[in-house]
């Protein structure tokens, strides 16, 4: 299946890059937005809100996928994804195998790809929810820069200036999260699948999960009856101290585990793996989790 989403990806840019005689363009002149804004997709709206923020009025961001109601990991894109991802001055995908198909569209593109796992030094079979890592985030907003101001040369200045910005607020989350993990870290914790990790560890926290379960989930098969007392009983004890929810994959288990949580007492936090729609800002929605984490611990 794969395979051949690929050539169908390759057949459809192919097409649509003659068409509009693309092909061979490596600048933003030939390739932009039709109003000299620098066109970006972004396959997932965390990437494409910072995308915004890094360029400003000088691009014009899609993001794909911006809602709650869809994953990345098993979407379907259609062909007016693909022609957005392969027509795209810019395109920046997730990677870690998160977002496999986003990957092979603009590959046959002609843009400048950004990869925000590869730029914060993730691979394939790491945890693909990078958006959640101080360093992946930091590493990818510089690699936007970068690539806008290959795209757009004489907005070089400004696009420095954005990012500088950006980086400002960057920093007063990471300090926020620094002043949180006085009370975090080395709280325990469990989660019913394993989105924020990265957010956790920022927070010095210890995953508790028990090991089958979330290999299970990692997987995409059902946790053994076993795992699921396992997880119930660490939650009952308290040896799990907090429970981490992804209402985006609520079923009759998780709602198992939250009811546990919530008889012994054990705080629950809900954190989705899409940014919710109320949040236009990455940064804002981190920081929103953060609080949300650090008034239960």
């Amino acid at each position: 299946m794969s395979r051949i989403w690929n050539i169908i990806s390759a057949t459809v840019c192919a097409a649509l890059l003659l068409a509009s005689g693309a092909c061979g363009a490596t600048n933003n002149s030939a390739r932009g937005a039709q109003d000299g804004t620098i066109a970006v997709t972004a396959s997932i709206n965390q990437w494409g809100t910072l995308a915004k923020e890094l360029g400003g009025d000088l691009v014009k961001v899609n993001s794909i996928i911006n809602s709650t109601n869809a994953e990345a990991h098993d979407y379907e894109p259609t062909t007016a994804d693909v022609k957005r991802l392969c027509t795209a001055t810019v395109a920046i995908v997730n990677g870690a195998d998160y977002d496999s198909w986003a990957l092979k569209a603009a590959t046959n593109g002609k843009g400048t790809i950004v990869n925000a796992a590869q730029a914060g030094g993730k691979k394939a079979g790491d945890n693909p929810h990078v958006w959640f890592s101080a360093k992946v985030r930091t590493k990818t907003a510089d690699a936007i820069t970068a690539a806008y101001r290959k795209a757009m040369p004489g907005k070089a200045d400004e696009f420095e200036k954005l990012n500088r910005d950006w980086h400002a607020r960057e920093a007063e989350l990471e300090e926020r999260i620094a002043k949180t993990k006085e009370a975090t870290k080395g709280m325990s914790y469990g989660a019913t699948e394993s989105v924020a990790r990265y957010l956790a560890d920022d927070l010095g926290m210890v995953d508790r999960t028990p090991t089958g379960y979330t290999r299970a989930v990692a997987n995409d098969s059902e946790p053994t009856p076993g795992d699921i007392t396992q997880f119930v009983k660490a939650l009952k004890t308290k040896r799990i101290t907090m429970l981490i929810l992804n209402p985006q994959e609520a079923n009759d288990m998780t709602k198992q585990l939250t009811d546990t949580a919530k008889q012994a007492d054990v705080p629950v936090v809900d954190i989705s793996e899409q940014m919710p729609g109320e949040y236009d800002s990455l940064l804002d929605w981190m920081s929103a989790l953060v609080n949300a984490i650090g008034h239960t611990s």
